[in-house]
């Protein structure tokens, strides 16, 4: 979607390769000097064994296919980060596929006596474990053990300038190695957005998503996900998850098939000198609690509006967003230690951190890509049972059908339907489940546009759902 003017994400997909058997990565030759070639080649060496190709099978409606579902193929990247045989790759590479299959490569050879050619790795069948939609990361699982894999870099210790070397499948180029630098580590692609990137201006281009962005260890410091671009190719502006938010998904979704998020019921903002100023805090920097949820984690621990937090866990706090971010990351049940300055004398309170209820993820594993697709609104929709009403918040009717994500065959639009929202009416007819938004869908003339009740956070809304 678009971000400025004339700017578009593109969302990346990426092929690569892994080994054929159980095969021993070569030694970490230590840190390279940049411009050496032959630690460039020991990198790649140790790269490219851990790297899949994944094949994808999507069925999609077409409007020239005369209403009958498209099989539509894709190619996307991924990483082996555990020798059983769990891959992660991005959730756009995998997201609404009948069937996954990867495509394990061949491991780093000599080339003394050899081909430079080197033969297709076998494929084999991956499950889908489960999908993030926030992180845009998933985790595949296939039936071999002994995999090479690769080792997570501590992501709050990558810097601007570093060195780093990009894997992946451009344009069907497969295990392609494109370098570049850090240009900024901690990029945010909207203010609001909890989510942060490394961005990079190695080369990524359609095809390197979900492939790894490594240092010159050879170790993941980010998953390629996206890039911004005005004419479609590649204009040095790409973006990774960092390695220590892709280790939490990783983790949580291998575990439990689902990512569950934190919050403490406090609400940050950046301390500026002229807030610092008119409030009279102790400082002009950090990072001030502007709201305090009644009842909610924070207050329950004593914290208090207009207290300046200093620490998170013996990390310096430097503003609001940072804060967040953190608090986001920690999975719920955990208590955090907070360091605040209340008139000027430094205090610590220990916070639960509790689960969010509004992660646009909870819904993904239960809904089934065939029986729960409604082609005309783009959507993966789920009835209103009881267990779906336990991850929403307080609704105003018990009856409708919940938005669990997009479809293949979701459209670009101004103003997208999103997880969560729950589907009340179509056209000022009331809909309670899934077969009645169809039989609603199928009384509609062809031209007659699809205005949709919706409630969203609390709050009730129309929205227009574009017809071709």
């Amino acid at each position: 979607m678009p971000l400025s003017k004339g700017v578009t994400v593109a969302a990346l997909c990426l092929w690569s390769a892994t080994s054929t058997a159980a095969q021993p990565a070569p030694p970490r030759t230590g840190r390279a000097a940049a411009g050496d070639v032959r630690d460039y080649r020991d990198v790649a060496d140790r790269v490219r064994p851990a790297l899949v190709q994944v094949l994808t099978i999507t069925d999609a409606m077409k409007p020239e296919s005369g209403g009958q579902p498209v099989q539509q193929r894709g190619t996307g990247s991924g990483v082996v980060l555990d020798a059983s045989g769990y891959i992660v790759t991005n959730a756009h590479v995998v997201q609404g596929a009948r069937r996954i299959q990867v495509i394990l490569g061949t491991p780093a050879r000599p080339l003394d006596g050899r081909s430079v050619l080197k033969a297709q790795g076998r494929t084999a069948g991956a499950t889908l474990i489960g999908i993030d939609v926030e992180t845009d990361l998933a985790v595949l699982k296939v039936a071999e053990t002994g995999l090479p894999a690769l080792e997570l870099a501590d992501s709050e210790s990558v810097r601007q300038g570093q060195v780093v070397l990009a894997f992946g499948s451009p344009l069907g180029l497969d295990n392609s190695l494109t370098m570049g630098v850090v240009s900024a580590v901690a990029r945010q692609l909207k203010p609001d957005d909890p989510m942060i990137y490394i961005q990079t201006d190695a080369p990524i281009n359609p095809g390197n998503s979900g492939g790894p962005l490594v240092d010159l260890d050879g170790r993941v410091v980010g998953i390629n996900t996206l890039k911004l671009a005005q004419a479609g190719g590649s204009e040095g502006i790409g973006f990774a998850a960092p390695s220590n938010i892709v280790k939490n998904v990783f983790d949580q979704l291998r575990r439990t098939g689902r990512v569950r998020r934190s919050h403490i019921g406090a609400r940050a903002q950046t301390i500026t000198p002229a807030l610092a100023a008119g409030l009279g805090l102790p400082r002009d920097w950090g990072v001030v609690l502007a709201d305090v949820e009644p009842g909610g984690p924070a207050q329950r621990a004593g914290l208090r509006i207009g207290d300046v937090v200093s620490k998170l866990d013996e990390k310096t706090i430097e503003n609001a967003r940072q804060l967040e971010v953190n608090v986001y990351q920690r999975e719920p049940g955990r208590t955090l230690a907070l360091e605040v300055l209340r008139t000027r004398a430094p205090m610590l309170f220990r916070v639960e951190a509790v689960e969010r209820k509004d992660d646009p993820g909870r819904f993904t594993l239960r809904v089934d890509p065939e029986k729960d697709r409604i082609a005309e609104l783009g959507i993966l929709g789920l009835d209103l049972s009881d267990e779906i009403l336990a991850l929403l918040p307080e609704l105003r009717a018990r009856a409708g059908v919940v938005v669990a994500s997009a479809s293949a065959d979701a459209r670009p639009s101004a103003d997208p339907l999103e997880p969560g929202d729950v589907i009340y009416s179509l056209n000022n007819r009331g809909v309670a489940s899934l077969v009645q938004i169809r039989e609603a869908l199928a009384g509609l003339a062809a031209a007659t546009p699809i205005v949709l009740q919706v409630e969203r956070a609390g709050v009730l809304r129309y929205v227009v759902v574009e017809r071709d």
